[in-house]
């Protein structure tokens, strides 16, 4: 059976699991208790859930209507040096040579076959300095052997990441930053910032579909004081309401938002267009790894929302389509927005002369029985994405 790759263990500091080493966050002090659940992603322990029968639906609220602090596990790379920019252009299937300064862009990187080997989040720091937020999955070595012959070098700057994420999330920045938050700051920028007396690299991102800022520690000079940051950050919350949540909450409202989990969603046969992310992918620019391929690959996409009011898609369950299987889901949820259940599908080949989407199909939950459910592009929620592009006007005002 397929499972969502996350691997969940017991509340301790460190463990080591040959060949890897697993690491617990700075802040995990702050909120850890005998009850909290841990999984780990990229080698790193996050909370899960607060106890194995935390009901993450107050929270989820919560999320939508004001502001949660959620410390996630998503590991930044460094690659800076002279031919930074040329090596990212080799390995990543956007452009990056024309990313300004203080932009950010998502980024494929594809492996010889044109199959996605990692997604992330590329930013820029300098002229020739980069971070990569990488999701799961090894990618460090993959990117130090691609730097053989550059000018360029990859460190891993042990970078944890805070998100504020929320309608409030943007008050809260802006009363924690020295100055305030600038009104240009928008939907995938980011720059330094004094954040509670510290400076660090601040974007415009997140991974809920709402509105939200992420604070990468170990970006500025010095060293972060974690204790100095987290304790100004609920300082600077509190007239908000501001609280920390596991990722339990973020979990569903990521699946209403339609985020794609690199290993899980993405699964590593998939190519950027079975993914639905072809758009991501710039073939008129020069040669980078896997372009071949995806020249010649077929653009059918795979990978689609599943909509079934009657059951919960969870991973693993069937999808059915006449009398044969037809796929399999990989995520799933019961949306309290839309007060259904929603997942992701992942169709085992495209459908001959039509496409997947719309489509009636069958979710056979575990027991075997079959549930009509409707195939669905993504986002579930806020089709035209506009929740996480909020326009800030300054004194907490928001507005679409």
């Amino acid at each position: 059976m397929r499972t969502n790759r996350h691997y969940y263990v017991e509340s301790f500091d460190t463990i080591s699991l040959a060949p890897y080493r697993i690491s617990r966050s700075p802040f995990a002090h702050r909120y850890t208790t005998d009850e909290t659940v841990h999984a780990v992603y990229c080698n790193r322990l996050y909370p899960m859930k607060s106890s194995p029968d935390e009901n993450p639906i107050p929270a989820y609220w919560k999320l939508r209507q004001g502001v949660l602090l959620y410390d996630v596990p998503e590991k930044p790379l460094e690659i800076a040096g002279p031919d930074a920019a040329r090596l990212l252009e080799r390995v990543l299937a956007c452009r990056v040579a024309d990313l300004g300064i203080g932009r950010c862009r998502y980024g494929l990187a594809c492996r010889d076959d044109g199959s996605i080997l990692m997604d992330g989040v590329l930013m820029r720091l300098a002229d020739d300095r980069f971070w990569y937020v990488t999701a799961n999955g090894e990618f460090l070595s993959w990117l130090e052997a691609h730097a053989i012959g550059f000018d360029a070098e990859v460190i891993d700057p042990r970078s944890r990441v805070l998100q504020i994420q929320g309608p409030a999330s943007l008050g809260v920045a802006d009363a924690a930053i020295s100055g305030g938050l600038p009104a240009d700051f928008r939907y995938f920028r980011a720059g330094y910032f004094e954040v509670c007396g510290q400076t660090l690299w601040v974007s415009r991102t997140g991974w809920t579909g709402e509105a939200g800022i992420e604070l990468y520690c170990n970006s500025g000079a010095e060293p972060t004081d974690h204790d100095a940051l987290w304790d100004g950050l609920f300082a600077c919350g509190e007239p908000f309401g501001m609280e920390f949540s596991t990722g339990a909450s973020m979990g569903i409202r990521r699946i209403e938002a339609g985020i794609l989990d690199n290993g899980s969603d993405i699964e590593p046969d998939l190519t950027p267009y079975g993914a639905g992310l072809g758009q991501f992918v710039r073939l008129d620019k020069d040669d980078f790894v896997g372009k071949t391929a995806l020249e010649r690959a077929d653009r059918s996409q795979l990978l689609l929302g599943l909509i079934c009011p009657t059951a919960m898609p969870e991973p693993g369950m069937d999808v059915s389509y006449g009398d044969r299987k037809v796929g399999h889901v990989t995520i799933g949820t019961w949306s309290p927005t839309l007060d259904t259940g929603v997942g992701y599908v992942r169709f085992d080949q495209p459908l001959p002369g039509d496409d997947w989407l719309a489509k009636t199909v069958h979710l056979l939950d575990h027991g075997g029985t079959p549930h009509a459910a409707t195939v669905d592009t993504l986002p579930f929620v806020d089709k035209g994405k506009r929740l996480p592009r909020v326009a800030w006007r300054g004194s907490g005002a928001c507005s679409g």
